[in-house]
C-alpha cells in the first residue's frame, strides 16, 4: 500500500527530480516506509510505500519489468497473483520478487493493459508503456484506491491524493462550482469531478489512455454491476451455503500479508463475521472498536454506542481487543485533519473513522472491515421499499430523487448559495442522479424487485465509493492499509445473482403491505428491518445468535445531542463569527437560520452543520492557506 504520483509532459519537456520529489512529500504518509523515482524524458513516476508484502527492496517501485517496456507505479494488493504468478511462470516470467507489482508489471509485459482486467484486489496503477510513450491509469473495480488527474492539453498530472497535484507549479486552485452544487445536494459526488476545478476522481473499473497525439482524456468502462442478472431459479438454501463458501474465501484472500493484520470490531454482523473467520487463521487477533461518550446524550442517539455488543464478540471470538472512546471535544482539534486529509468531502461523520484507524495503526498495518455487505445483500430496506408501487421509471426516479437529497433541496438552493455560485453552477442535480442509472442500459422499472435492484445497483455505485474514499484517506492518514473482504470479485459476482426475494425476508409480505396502507408510507418505512436476510443465516455458524438478530442501525457519533450541547459554542465560532471563509460561496443568514432551527430544537440539521463546518475549514486550507499545527 503506498501513494503514487506522476507527471507526463506531452511537449517532451523533462520534469524535474526536485519538483517531483516535492509533489511526493505532499503524500507521504501514505508511504513512510519507502520511496522511489523513475524520470525518463516525457515521464515522471514517484512512489511512497507502506511495505504490507515482500519487505525487501526487490518489491520497490517504480518497478519495471524485465524487457523494459513498462514501468509502473501502483497503490493497493491483489489478492489472487499468487495464481496470477503461477500462470506467468509457465509462459515463462522469472520473478525476483514476492510482491503482487511484480506479477502486475509482468503481467502486463505478456499481455498488455488488458491484463489489469484480471486483478482480484484494490488498486491504482500509473503504467507506462516505454514503447508506444504512452501512459495509462487505471482503478479497481469498486473505486477502493483513489487516483485522481488534471490533464491541461500539455500534461497529465496524477496521484493518490489531490494535494500533490496542487503542488504541480501550472496548477493555480479553484472552485468548482457544479461540484459544490453537487456536494449540498446529496452529501456526496454521484460524478466524479472533486472540489478542485479541473481535477478529476477517475471513475472505477476505468482506464485512461494518454500519448502525444491526445487532445482529451477519454475514459474507458471496462466493468459494471449487474443486479439485473439475479437467478429466480437459486434456491434460498443454495444461495445461503454458496455465500458462506465464498465470504469464507474472500476473508483468507485478503488475510494475506507479510506485517500484522487485525480487524475492525463494531457491534455488527458484518465486521463480526470478518473477525470470526479471521480469529480462526490468527491466534488472538487484534480487533478494534469505536465508541463515544454517552453522558449529556438523550433520544435514539443514546443507543448509538456500540461497545457493549463488540465487547460481547471480542469476548466470544477470545481477541486481543482495544476500543477508541470519542467525546464532544475531540471534533474541534480532529476536524481540520479529517479535512486536510479527505481534500474533497464526501459523505456523513467522518472524524469516527479518523481516529480508529489511528488507534489501531499502533498495532497493525493491516485491518480488515466490513463495508459493502449493506450495498449488496440490501441492509437498507427502509430506502429500497419507497420506490415499491413506482409504475415506470419517471416514478422511481420521482419518489428516489426527493430521499436523497440529503441536505438542500433544489427549491431552497437560491437561499443557500451566493450569487457567484448561481451564475457559475450548469449542471442539475436531478440530472446528475438520473445519469447514474442511464449508464446502465440493463435496468428495468417494471416491477418491484427491478425497484430494488436498481436501488442497490444506485446506492453501490454512489454511496459505496464515498464510504471508500473516507476509509482510504483517513486510514493511510495514519499509516493504516483497511481491507473489504466483502469487496470480492468472486463474492460479489455471486451476490449480484442472489434474488431479492432472498435478501429481503419479508418482501411479498411488505409489498402487499405498502400497497394496503399508502397514506402511512413514512411510518412504516421506519420499521423495515428485514434485510440481508441470506447473509444472516449464512452467517449463523459464526457470530452469535444475539448479533444476527440485532436491528440494523447506522455507525454514527451522537452529533445531534452534541451540536446542541458541549459543541454548540464551537459551531457558533467557526460558522457564525465574521471572518467566514466560505462567505463567496453560502450565504451566511441561510447558515445562521439552519444553526438557530437546530440550537432551538425545531430540526435536527446534524448533517447540514457537519457539511457547512467541512467546507468552512476547507477553503480555509485549501483556498486561505490555513496551516495545521
Amino acid at each position: 500500500m503506498c501513494g503514487i504520483a506522476g507527471v507526463y509532459n506531452l511537449n517532451g519537456v523533462v520534469f524535474s527530480s526536485e519538483k517531483l520529489k516535492k509533489m511526493a512529500s505532499t503524500i507521504a504518509h501514505r508511504g513512510p516506509d519507502g520511496e522511489g523515482y523513475y524520470i525518463n524524458d516525457d515521464i515522471a513516476l514517484a512512489h511512497k510505500r507502506l511495505a504490507i508484502l515482500d519487505l525487501s527492496e526487490n518489491a520497490k517501485q517504480p518497478m519495471t519489468s524485465k524487457d523494459g517496456k513498462w514501468t509502473i507505479v501502483f497503490n493497493g494488493c491483489i489478492y489472487n497473483f499468487k495464481n496470477l504468478k503461477k500462470e506467468l511462470k509457465k509462459k515463462g516470467c522469472q520473478f525476483i520478487s514476492s510482491s503482487d507489482t511484480e506479477v502486475i508489471v509482468e503481467g502486463l509485459a505478456l499481455y498488455g493493459i488488458s491484463f489489469l482486467k484480471r486483478l482480484n484486489g484494490m488498486f491504482a496503477i500509473g503504467a507506462w508503456n516505454n514503447i508506444q510513450k504512452t501512459i495509462y491509469l487505471a482503478r479497481d473495480r469498486y473505486g477502493i484506491k483513489p487516483l485522481y488527474y488534471w490533464f491541461n492539453g500539455k500534461s497529465l498530472v496524477f496521484a493518490s491524493e489531490i494535494k500533490a497535484i496542487l503542488s504541480h507549479p501550472d496548477y493555480c486552485i479553484d472552485v468548482n462550482h457544479d461540484a459544490l452544487n453537487e456536494y449540498f445536494t446529496f452529501q456526496n459526488l454521484f460524478t466524479y469531478q472533486t472540489l478542485f476545478k479541473g481535477v478529476i476522481m477517475l471513475p472505477p473499473a476505468n482506464t485512461v489512455k494518454i500519448n502525444r497525439e491526445s487532445k482529451y482524456v477519454k475514459h474507458e468502462s471496462w466493468w459494471d454491476y449487474d443486479f439485473s442478472c439475479s437467478d429466480e431459479n437459486i434456491s434460498f438454501q443454495d444461495a445461503k451455503e454458496e455465500t458462506e463458501r465464498l465470504f469464507k474465501q474472500a476473508v483468507e484472500r485478503q488475510m494475506v500479508s507479510d506485517v500484522p493484520v487485525g480487524a475492525y470490531l463494531s457491534g455488527g454482523m458484518d465486521s463480526g463475521s470478518i473477525t470470526g473467520i479471521a480469529s480462526k487463521h490468527i491466534n488472538r487477533l487484534t480487533t478494534f472498536t469505536c465508541g463515544f461518550d454517552m453522558s449529556e446524550v438523550t433520544g435514539i442517539e443514546s443507543n448509538f454506542d456500540e461497545r457493549r455488543d463488540a465487547e460481547l464478540m471480542a469476548n466470544h471470538f477470545k481477541t486481543e481487543h482495544y476500543e477508541q472512546i470519542i467525546n464532544a471535544g475531540d471534533l474541534r482539534w480532529s476536524l481540520p485533519r479529517v479535512v486536510n486529509h479527505l481534500e474533497d468531502l464526501r459523505v456523513g461523520m467522518s472524524y469516527p473513522n479518523y481516529y480508529i484507524s489511528r488507534l489501531a495503526s499502533k498495532f497493525v498495518k493491516v485491518c480488515l472491515q466490513g463495508t459493502g455487505g449493506d450495498e449488496l445483500y440490501g441492509g437498507y430496506p427502509w430506502r429500497y421499499y419507497r420506490v415499491f408501487d413506482s409504475l415506470n421509471q419517471k416514478e422511481f426516479f420521482n419518489q428516489y430523487y426527493g430521499f436523497w437529497q440529503r441536505l438542500v433541496a433544489d427549491d431552497d438552493k437560491n437561499q443557500l448559495f451566493t450569487n457567484k455560485v448561481k451564475t457559475q453552477s450548469k449542471y442539475e442535480p436531478r440530472k446528475v442522479f438520473e445519469n447514474v442509472f442511464l449508464f446502465n442500459n440493463k435496468l428495468k422499472y417494471d416491477k418491484p424487485e427491478e425497484h430494488i435492484n436498481n436501488s442497490l445497483y444506485f446506492e453501490i455505485k454512489t454511496f459505496l465509493p464515498g464510504l471508500l474514499i473516507v476509509g482510504d484517506k483517513l486510514s493511510m492518514a495514519n499509516g493504516l492499509e483497511e481491507r473489504f473482504p466483502f469487496l470480492d470479485n468472486d463474492l460479489v459476482d455471486y451476490a449480484q445473482k442472489i434474488p431479492v426475494k432472498h435478501k429481503l425476508g419479508n418482501l411479498k409480505k411488505e409489498i402487499n403491505r405498502i400497497d394496503e396502507n399508502v397514506e402511512k408510507k413514512k411510518q412504516i418505512y421506519r420499521n423495515f428491518d428485514d434485510g440481508k436476510n441470506v447473509l444472516r443465516k449464512a452467517m449463523e455458524d459464526f457470530i452469535p445468535k444475539k448479533i444476527i438478530n440485532r436491528k440494523k442501525q447506522g455507525f454514527s457519533a451522537p452529533d445531534e445531542s452534541w451540536y446542541r450541547g458541549e459543541n454548540a459554542d464551537y459551531i457558533k465560532e467557526l460558522l457564525l463569527g465574521k471572518d467566514l471563509a466560505c462567505r463567496d460561496f453560502i450565504r451566511q443568514d441561510f447558515i445562521k437560520k439552519v444553526v438557530d432551527e437546530h440550537m432551538n430544537k425545531n430540526i435536527n440539521h446534524r448533517l447540514l452543520i457537519w457539511s457547512f463546518m467541512n467546507f468552512e475549514w476547507w477553503c480555509k486550507i485549501f483556498l486561505n492557506n490555513y496551516k495545521i499545527d
